[in-house]
């Protein structure tokens, strides 16, 4: 059995998911309470970091190997261009929202505010007003590529577009991005937000949290 083992609201979990519905590839989503560190987790995955993958056989860790690993293996429909500066580009773009964005950002919102309640920890006020203030550049940074090309990388949609939107949606469920900073990542968002991919991710519903009414709008 394909399965793999997320949280709903990570985006690395989400990026995964995303990278799966676009090519097809049906998989069985089992929720990992992660921070229980079960030793059947952890033989999974030593790093106790979900997503973990099974695929084929295979089991498979860290969000960015599995989907060049689909990629390299399900090549349609591509989500990683041919020319090497263009696939350059991708890759530069999913570090920064995995890296940047999720430290400066997610870390500082939705993990405080959502990870750290199911855990039993309180949040840090503090975080969470930094994440709310380096949101807004982050939003006008992606503004600012967007308005030179159709998806964030260039022409075509890519995994940088998809670890963009994993991060985002994750934080709309709580209502956390302001879409009128910039009507271009609006636009952007809606257009990926559209596609049949992003189905499941807005029928998810985390216990204790419900979603803001408009996070499963398409015309939010």
């Amino acid at each position: 059995m394909n399965r793999l083992y997320h949280v709903p609201l990570s985006p690395f979990c989400r990026k995964v998911r995303l990278t799966l519905a676009e090519k097809r590839i049906e998989v069985e989503l089992v929720e990992e309470r992660y921070w229980e560190r079960s030793p059947d987790f952890l033989r999974r995955n030593p790093a106790g970091k979900v997503p973990v993958m099974r695929l084929d056989g295979r089991i498979m860790a860290e969000s960015q190997a599995i989907c060049e690993y689909l990629e390299e293996v399900h090549p349609n429909p591509p989500l990683m261009p041919k020319a090497a500066a263009e696939r350059y580009e991708v890759r530069r773009l999913v570090a920064w929202f995995d890296d940047k964005f999720f430290h400066e950002v997610t870390a500082n919102m939705l993990y405080e505010r959502v990870n750290k309640k199911i855990t039993g920890q309180p949040p840090d006020s503090r975080a969470v007003k930094t994440g709310i203030q380096k949101i807004k550049f982050h939003l006008d940074y992606m503004g600012g590529l967007l308005d030179q090309r159709r998806w964030l990388a260039g022409d075509a949609m890519t995994l940088a577009d998809f670890a963009a939107a994993a991060h985002l949606s994750s934080l709309d469920y709580s209502g956390d991005v302001d879409w009128h900073r910039s009507a271009g990542v609006r636009d952007w968002y809606a257009k990926i937000k559209s596609r049949p991919a992003f189905r499941s991710l807005l029928a998810d519903q985390v216990p204790g949290f419900p979603p803001r009414p408009h996070y499963a709008d398409l015309d939010f």
